[in-house]
This record gives structure tokens, sequence and C-alpha cells, in this order.
């Protein structure tokens, strides 16, 4: 196995030993006090899987919020409410039944990770969907919210790695 992969076992085995209730309503709050997201009109949330940090109640914030969708290789962003439809994909994710809109509109996306370094680097779940998705939005700021415990000091990256703007610990 390559270093990523056992990286991202160690990772999925201490999120399930986690208090990530918590730690997502610490994120939450230190989310709304930060000036990117107060500009911010445009968002792009990630609907949490198990032991993933969750966002969702930043829906009740006077913004336009868009959730992720996967087709093939490419993820699309497609508007979200409280209440609306979703629909699990074959990831097992739950995905919005919208139609997708131009993703040039986003001032802020919110990237879902397994680990992060102190240099902004991610470790993602292997598919390469976000890591291809902000190379094309650079205009949009890009915040990682993750538990505190699963910070470490340099991830092993590639070149097609994409380097975020924040990350927020909670």
């Amino acid at each position: 196995m390559d270093k990523k992969t056992d990286l991202r076992i160690r990772a999925k085995a201490l999120r399930k030993e986690l208090d990530i209730s918590s730690a997502s309503s610490n994120i939450i709050r230190l989310v709304r006090k930060e000036h990117y997201y107060i500009n911010a009109k445009n968002v792009l949330l990630f609907y949490p899987m198990k032991y993933e940090i969750d966002l969702l109640d930043l829906l009740n914030d006077d913004k336009n919020f868009y959730l992720p969708k996967v087709n093939g290789d490419n993820l699309y962003v497609c508007p979200f409410k409280k209440g609306d439809e979703l629909k699990q994909s074959g990831f097992k994710v739950d995905e919005p039944c919208s139609s997708p809109v131009n993703p040039e509109i986003l001032d802020l996306i919110f990237v879902p990770a397994l680990m992060v370094d102190a240099e902004n680097y991610r470790l993602g779940y292997g598919g390469g969907f976000y890591d291809r998705f902000l190379g094309k939005y650079p205009k949009a700021v890009k915040v990682v919210p993750i538990a505190k415990e699963l910070c470490v000091e340099k991830l092993p990256r590639e070149d097609y790695d994409m380097k975020t703007d924040f990350i927020i610990k909670g």
C-alpha cells in the first residue's frame, strides 16, 4: 500500500474515536466569525458522511448554498436549501436533485478531508474530484473544516494535489 492509502485508513479509524459533533459545532462557531464567510454570498458545502464534519447548521444563515454532485469524473455544483430532496450516489454520498449551476458564482468552497497538513494541503478520499474541481476555480476561497486531531505536519503530495486557503480546526 502507498503512504496515502495507509494515512486514509489511519484517519478513518481515528475519526471513529472523535467527538465529531462537538468538533462540528466548534467549527461552525469559528466559521461564522471569519471574514471570508461573512462576505460570501454563494457557498459550496458538502453533505457529511458518517464521522465527517457536519456544516449543515450553516444552512440557517442568509446565503445561497450549494452541494456537490459527482457525474463521471466531474463535480457539479447544485443549489440546496434546508429540506430539499437528496439522493444517494454510487459513492454512498447524499447529493442534491437540483440542476447544476455555473461554479464561477462560488465565493467560498468548503472541502472535505481525511487529514490536512501545516501547508494547507489535504488528504482526500482518493478520487481526485475536489483537486480537479478546485484547480478550475481559483477565485473562490477554499476552506477545509476538520477535527484538530487530523492535522499533521506534512502530507505526501502529488503534482495534482491542490492547496487550500484556510484550515478551520475544531
